[in-house]
């Protein structure tokens, strides 16, 4: 499913219109995104819980030479999905 898939479902669910459900989905990436750059997690009950992660510094080497390289620390956002979301598949 893509984006436009996904607005697309959004707007069936939620019976909105396209343009409606498009502003909604831009919006929640937007909310998301500037919740973490402030530092900040989001959970969403039922759902899961975004959050940064830190990733330090480490040694990793490039494929095609074999030269080992440094790779730069830096913060990656992460989802973890809550029990009740899980048990939906299981």
């Amino acid at each position: 499913m893509n984006k436009t898939d996904f607005i697309k479902a959004v707007a069936a669910k939620a019976d909105l219109s396209i343009k409606d459900a498009t502003a909604a989905v831009e919006a929640y990436g937007a909310v998301i995104a500037d919740a973490l750059k402030a530092g900040d997690k989001v959970a969403i009950a039922s759902f899961g819980t975004y959050e940064l992660k830190h990733k330090p510094e480490r040694t990793g080497f490039n494929p095609i030479t074999k030269e080992t390289i440094v790779i730069g620390a830096s913060n990656a956002p992460v989802l973890k999905f809550g029990k009740a979301f899980k048990d939906l598949f299981n």
